[in-house]
């Protein structure tokens, strides 16, 4: 990948989500890292650096809104945390609004669309949490 490419982690308890994701996220440009297992997100996003990380809400062993929590504290400022599911539009805004992700996309958003919205999450300026605001 170009030095320029924008650095995708995608967590996803879905094995063939995962690889549809990275196809997917790779013949947009993008440099993808999989994760099937919320275990280790924490050192990925340490080694990895990703611009983003697009995680799946409804995984079992730990959601993806406690994910956000746990690896944010780990992530350079610049990550963004975006929440990923096939749950109503609104509720999945809801939970990203409640534990400050930077954004949701819902699992119909596909192909090149769910490129443009990376490229647009990143692309805008962070708000600042609301602890420091």
């Amino acid at each position: 990948m170009a030095e320029d490419s924008l650095r995708v982690l995608v967590v996803d308890d879905d094995a063939m989500q995962l690889e549809l994701l990275e196809r997917t996220l790779k013949g947009e440009g993008f440099d993808v890292m999989t994760c099937e297992s919320p275990i280790g997100v924490t050192n990925i996003v340490r080694s990895f650096v990703p611009h983003v990380v697009l995680m799946d809400v409804d995984i079992p062993a730990l959601s993806g809104d406690r994910i956000l929590f746990i690896a944010r504290k780990s992530a350079p400022p610049m990550t963004r945390f975006v929440l990923h599911s096939s749950s109503d539009e609104t509720i999945l805004r809801n939970l990203a609004k409640e534990v400050e992700a930077d954004g949701y996309i819902s699992k119909s958003v596909t192909g090149s669309d769910l490129a443009a919205r990376i490229r647009t999450l990143v692309a805008t300026p962070r708000r600042a949490p609301k602890a420091l605001r």
